[in-house]
């Protein structure tokens, strides 16, 4: 329990047989319960988290939380669950959101198991969520200079490319590290989303701010440091930066017209209609020679920097409207002394070591729950 509220932890892990043991090993104590859900990996990663889950909750001498209705306790500290084929980051954090929203925990928090998220600050994150001025938190390793000296210099400019673009799409103007992983939600919050909307793939936190923006949940941002050993991204970006760019623009049409198309037109839809319309015309009258004159040359271009205002008074509409549902939160004492995390688990730290490499034999007696549906 943390501050009277029931916490529950999901581990999304996909070919992280080196890094998630030492995720589980070092879960904050005040850690309710925990979703370790392995997307089919192809290495280790299952052994591995069965294993540690094992000693985990071989260490909880009593339940760890009793049931509100007085009803059955939650006895295990960390729920191995596995996916029957590869679904996808996103689905595999949704499916965490499921268990914990049925196991009663009050607050969810997201951290990786690739061991890239500092537990020590998880309060922190957690903070605005539990104080009831935020619905949703996530880190934000982009909020001073020093943090983003540990970030790959291709990861920092896909980063800022992304939060771009995502500001757009979801309404949250204050929001710079959409891509960070590390997040906490309440349940109330949670339950109100349809799941089924949800991308299932590396898109999916982008898509669940767009979401929560239509819910019209507040969203809290905490300074944290970038913390990264020597991993390699799983992202390819040639697929993956279309692909999301797709996704944003469904999502950011679908923001407008619930937001500010049903029930009539509102001010910020009609300004991005016209500043649309006026910069596709005067760019194709440029593009194709029909302005051919100086004058109506001139014209066209005007055309084109009216339309640029009016997309740029759309968009600050849309953050005067959304400023409510942003939240500032105050950063952990670590950030604060300017010292960055340190490395992340790694073999012969807390993740896979020689044991966890000889497969199920050493696992009997873990029993790690499959997930089926399709």
């Amino acid at each position: 329990m943390y501050r009277g509220n029931a916490v529950g932890v999901v581990v999304p892990a996909y070919d992280e047989a080196r890094f998630v043991g030492g995720v589980i090993d070092t879960l904050p104590g005040f850690v309710d319960r925990t979703y370790v859900v392995d997307d089919r990996s192809t290495d280790g990663t299952w052994d591995v988290i069965r294993r540690h889950a094992a000693r985990a909750n071989e260490r909880v001498a009593a339940p760890v939380l009793a049931a509100a209705d007085g009803g059955a306790s939650l006895d295990r500290r960390v729920v191995p669950i596995r996916h029957p084929v590869n679904r996808g980051r996103g689905a595999a954090v949704k499916t965490g959101y499921e268990r914990a929203l049925e196991d009663g925990m009050d607050v969810i928090v997201v951290m990786d198991g690739d061991g890239q998220m500092d537990p020590d600050i998880m309060p922190a994150i957690i903070d605005p969520v539990v104080d009831g001025v935020a619905d949703y938190a996530v880190g934000d390793r982009l909020a001073a200079r020093d943090t983003r000296r540990g970030m790959p210099p291709w990861r920092l400019f896909g980063n800022l490319l992304l939060s771009g673009l995502t500001r757009i799409a979801s309404g949250y103007w204050h929001i710079r590290d959409p891509q960070n992983g590390y997040t906490a939600v309440s349940a109330d919050a949670l339950a109100e989303l349809e799941f089924d909307r949800l991308y299932d793939q590396y898109g999916f936190l982008n898509d669940l701010l767009v979401n929560l923006n239509v819910a019209e949940k507040r969203v809290a941002t905490v300074p944290m440091h970038a913390r990264y050993g020597d991993e390699e991204s799983g992202i390819r970006y040639s697929t993956f930066v279309p692909g999301l760019s797709f996704l944003l623009l469904r999502d950011f049409l679908w923001r407008l017209r619930v937001r500010y198309l049903d029930g009539g037109v509102r001010p910020v839809a009609a300004l991005y209609a016209l500043g649309l319309v006026s910069v596709l015309a005067g760019a194709f009258r440029l593009a194709t020679g029909v302005a051919s004159k100086n004058r109506a040359s001139r014209r066209s271009l005007a055309g084109v920097l009216g339309g640029l205002g009016s997309l740029g008074g759309a968009m600050l509409l849309d953050s005067h409207e959304n400023e409510r549902l942003r939240v500032t939160s105050e950063p952990s004492a670590s950030f604060e002394r300017g010292a960055p995390s340190g490395p992340r688990p790694a073999r012969g730290g807390g993740g896979a070591d020689e044991s966890d490499e000889r497969g199920d034999s050493a696992s009997d007696g873990v029993a790690g729950r499959e997930i089926t549906e399709s």
